[in-house]
């Protein structure tokens, strides 16, 4: 049996050849793996209800996907984490319904870049029936991942068939180096400004405010270049944001810093509070970005900027986010919105979900 799971109980028995057990409870490489003593199986306390992804280090310390477990997970990188459930895992209300009827319309872009060498690519995705009228477009990171795996385009239409959120276009822009592109790298806004927006504002759609969109390194750039341009973005959306980040911060083997590099965002923050953006926030509990995206927070409640803040009982991981988006969609894009829209660029009240 490779996992057996008993109430918050999960005990992982190695295969033949396991040295080490890594995964969401050591951040992966982050930390150390936990040690496999003469085969014995290891036996953690995990959070109810938690999604958690994990592999085998052999004695070389190089990872191998677990045989004996069949669940894999929707990891786009590498390919062997395998996942367990520690009860029942909770999918968002959204993923339950039936899927749309009308579903918006994609548009694939594809360029030669300027600011960054290499091809480009975008799809855009705008609602059923658009004929131009102004909404708002975000700018998401990483955008095949959450075109694919996070599904976004998808719960933008459930959620507008059910009249829970206003019209909006997803703008899903994929990285070429994501490393270099989002770790606080002012480039990324003159590729955004000079490359993508003219291809997708006048076009194809017509913007009332621009958002940025994005998980982990994709969170930090967004949350990053949303509060520093309070003249070109009002709202921002950041799934498990990488807030342990530096501008010029690496390893001695010139790795980015996402592990001891500070929380440099949030001193900025505080220095220069972001009046002007409307955010939704949200980490899983197993991961060594918990207490930073807290800790920001914890500083948008201080400071009684309009925000909202969740927390997951999982991972750095797509099924966190996957389950996460829909709820910052119903956040950042529902009804409400649409009687503070003379708002978006004055002091924000107070919303938070600590």
């Amino acid at each position: 049996m490779a996992v057996s799971v008993s109430g918050q109980q999960v005990t992982f028995s190695p295969p033949p050849g396991a040295a080490g057990l890594i995964g969401d409870m050591t951040d992966w490489r982050k930390r150390e793996p936990l040690p496999v003593v003469s085969g014995a199986p290891l036996t953690l306390t995990l959070p109810r209800g938690a999604w958690v992804e994990y592999a085998w280090v052999d004695a070389a310390g190089e990872p191998f996907a677990d045989p004996d477990n069949e669940q894999k997970s929707l990891n786009p990188w590498w390919p062997y984490p395998r996942a367990v459930v520690v009860g029942e895992y909770a999918r968002h209300r959204l993923w339950g319904r039936p899927e749309a009827t009308r579903r918006g319309t994609a548009h694939r872009l594809s360029w030669d870049g300027e600011v960054f060498a290499g091809k480009r690519r975008a799809i855009v995705h705008l609602p059923y029936g658009y004929a131009g009228k102004p909404l708002p477009i975000y700018y998401v990171q990483d955008g095949v991942a959450f075109y694919r795996l996070g599904r976004l385009g998808e719960a933008l239409d459930r959620a507008l068939e059910a009249g829970e959120v206003e019209e909006a276009a997803l703008v899903f822009v994929e990285p070429g180096d994501r490393n270099k592109e989002y770790y606080l790298n002012d480039r990324y806004l003159e590729f955004l400004t000079r490359e993508v927006f003219p291809q997708v504002e006048g076009p194809l759609a017509t913007p009332s405010v621009r958002g940025l969109w994005g998980a982990s390194l994709g969170g930090l750039i967004s949350l990053y270049l949303g509060s520093q341009h309070p003249k070109l973005f009002g709202r921002v959306v950041s799934h498990s944001g990488a807030l342990i980040a530096r501008p010029g911060a690496t390893s001695s083997d010139g790795v980015i810093d996402t592990t001891t590099a500070g929380e440099w965002l949030r001193d900025e923050l505080t220095r220069r509070p972001p009046t002007h953006l409307r955010t939704s926030l949200d980490t899983g509990t197993l991961e060594w970005l918990t207490g930073p995206n807290r800790r920001l927070a914890g500083l948008l409640a201080d400071l009684r900027l309009e925000h909202q803040y969740r927390e997951y009982p999982s991972g750095h991981n797509w099924v966190t986010w996957r389950e996460a988006l829909p709820e910052a969609l119903l956040y950042i894009q529902g009804q409400d919105l649409q009687r503070q829209a003379g708002a978006e660029h004055g002091a924000a009240g107070s919303h938070s979900s600590l």
